[in-house]
């Protein structure tokens, strides 16, 4: 199982960094996606790492946001800068059994996620 943490309350223009641990597999043998979603809109996927360490981003996010995986803590990570009101969501971390190919949004497994907050 996955599990997001590092949300929190931020700013606009702010940063946060999440992170996403796995128990029980490793990490590095799936493409892993962050999706995010927000009340009353539908689910999102916001970024993906394949397994080679292709990134994609979806274009609202682009140049905001960096997804990165560390191998050795068994860790995925989402830099977040120049948070914008409408990042605000609660963001998860899933396999991606297309290994991020396409538009990146077929999740496998997920779990619990964190709640990204922008506000002044």
């Amino acid at each position: 199982q996955l599990q997001a943490s590092g949300g929190g309350l931020v700013q606009p223009g702010g940063s946060l960094r999440l992170s996403c641990t796995g128990s029980g597999f490793s990490l590095a043998d799936y493409g892993i996606a962050w999706f995010r979603q927000a009340p009353g809109k539908e689910r999102e996927a916001v970024s993906c790492i394949s397994e080679t360490d292709v990134r994609k981003y979806v274009h609202s996010v682009e140049g905001r946001f960096t997804i990165s995986r560390d191998v050795a803590k068994n860790m995925v990570y989402l830099e977040m800068n120049s948070l914008k009101f409408e990042d605000t969501a609660v963001y998860h971390c899933a396999t991606e059994v297309r290994d991020c190919l396409g538009p990146f949004n077929a999740f496998g497994s997920w779990g619990q996620g964190t709640q990204v907050t922008v506000s002044s």
